[in-house]
């Protein structure tokens, strides 16, 4: 059995959290927490467990709001094409989520959101250029606005991405750099165009990794 430790900090929010994963066959046990489990002394507060087996099925369980959610996952064929199948439900929210891929080829897809409670449906395409350049167009039914997004890798294997949100008028640019040995860090900015003071607002993220 193989288990990672990953752990959190956010800067802006001095934030730390950490998550423990232990690989059982193709099955993975997952335990995370966050500032709440421990800042006031042990608790069950931030505390949630989780049973992955990937590409099949995810459950999540709070164990302070005793609250479960469930992931299911299935691929089918359309026209010789794969269709990925999400389908989501929250029994404390009581929400259900379906979301569907369709992949054309290596650089283009085609992918759909829709909350069944609230309506709200979003379609999403996505092209890959070159290997390194991600453009993504995405409409929002219940909003009629489009937002976009375009990312492209620098250094290596570092991402920088910018988007823009046309319903809230918030202008983004993150910066993602990655080592599977070390850990992430993500620098992120972004600035509301619609408010009369315009002020960027900047967050930092690292992530850490140990093999027990």
């Amino acid at each position: 059995m193989k288990a990672t430790f990953k752990g959190r900090y956010t800067i802006d929010k001095s934030s730390v959290s950490a998550t423990l994963v232990s690989n059982a066959g193709d099955v993975k046990l997952r335990a995370s927490m966050t500032d709440a489990t421990v800042v006031h002394g042990p608790s069950l507060n931030g505390l949630a467990l989780s049973l992955e087996k990937p590409g099949s099925f995810i459950v999540d369980y709070n164990v302070a709001e005793k609250n479960a959610r469930f992931q299911f996952m299935n691929t089918i064929k359309v026209s010789d094409k794969p269709l990925k199948l999400t389908y989501i439900h929250g029994l404390g929210d009581k929400r259900t989520i379906l979301d569907g891929t369709l992949v054309f080829d290596s650089a283009n897809k085609v992918s759909t959101n829709y909350d069944l409670g609230s309506g709200n449906c979003k379609m999403k395409y996505t092209y890959v250029h070159g290997g390194v350049s991600t453009f993504e167009p995405c409409y929002d039914f219940a909003k009629n606005s489009w937002d976009l997004a375009v990312s492209q890798r620098v250094f290596g294997d570092d991402v920088l991405k910018a988007s823009y949100q046309t319903s809230s008028k918030v202008l983004g640019l993150d910066w993602f750099k990655e080592s599977k040995s070390n850990g992430s860090f993500k620098l992120s900015a972004s600035l509301n165009l619609g408010e009369e003071v315009k002020m960027p607002k900047i967050t930092a993220e690292s992530t850490w990794n140990f093999e027990l």
